[in-house]
């Protein structure tokens, strides 16, 4: 199969838990521009389904994503995690769009990876509320082997997560660390043993589905630095059921049943 139409974005929701799979195995699962245009629209369409109460991201295979298929690429290319051909105006909005459609799902995200997350692909994954991992993974963020400057707003989040030291580290040299490392550094939540991820990442995806939905929606929102929605989510709050049927599924030893949602 050629490698252009070998890419592609796979999806899948079951149990409340959608699962995008990056896939694009000639290139380790490097996104190319028609693939960084998907995103958005795919990530709109499953935020609005109620059906769906997490999203895990993924790479197909042994990798998770190792950044932007330069091959894939005209015009000005300037940004490592981005794509776009000359009728796109500045090619970086691609990879920005894409990282900030996933940076505002209403509800919890997860990149669960393996292999390379690299470039673009931790760019994605930094757009994530959480990052699972498996052992033998590694990360990297490249710009400075290009000669590129990353994004403003990708810069700030990375900075954020993992703070200003580590996030000069990874900037300045464009070097790959170790699934240790970045644990260490904060870029990762969890590292699994090898084989171990995929159950992990059922068993968390599960957990993350039966809790409240108006717990998770206000937490994100607060811990994402909003500060203009204090009183909405009060009000929330005080309207919703959810409170007392928490409380109340506590007292009877039950699992709660939950009702607000976005």
């Amino acid at each position: 199969m050629d490698a252009a139409t070998d890419a592609t974005l796979l999806h899948a929701v079951a149990d409340g838990v959608a699962t995008i799979v990056i896939s694009h195995p000639a290139k380790r699962n490097a996104m190319t521009a028609a693939m960084w245009r998907a995103l958005p629209e795919l990530v709109t369409g499953l935020a609005d389904d109620p059906a769906v109460r997490v999203l895990v991201l993924t790479g197909a295979g042994a990798t998770f994503c190792a950044g932007a298929d330069i091959s894939s690429l005209t015009g000005d290319v300037t940004d490592p995690g981005a794509a776009g051909d000359a009728g796109d105006g500045d090619p970086r909005d691609l990879a920005v769009a894409a990282e900030e459609a996933l940076a505002a799902f209403p509800k919890p995200t997860l990149a669960a990876i393996r292999g390379f997350c690299v470039g673009g692909g931790s760019q994605l994954a930094a757009a994530c509320d959480l990052r699972f991992a498996e052992e033998g993974a590694s990360f990297g963020v490249t710009p400075a082997k290009l000669g590129i400057v990353y994004p403003a707003s990708s810069t700030r989040r990375l900075a954020s997560l993992v703070g200003p030291g580590w996030a000069k580290y990874l900037l300045f040299s464009a070097e790959l660390i170790g699934a240790e490392t970045a644990l260490r550094a904060g870029f990762l939540n969890e590292l699994l043993p090898a084989g171990q991820l995929d159950k992990r990442v059922a068993e968390f995806t599960r957990i993350l589905a039966s809790r409240s939905q108006l717990t998770q929606a206000a937490a994100k929102e607060f811990t994402d630095g909003r500060t203009d929605r204090d009183a909405y989510w009060k009000d929330q709050a005080a309207g919703s059921e959810d409170t007392a049927e928490g409380v109340t599924a506590f007292l009877e030893r039950r699992a709660p049943r939950f009702t607000w949602t976005p």
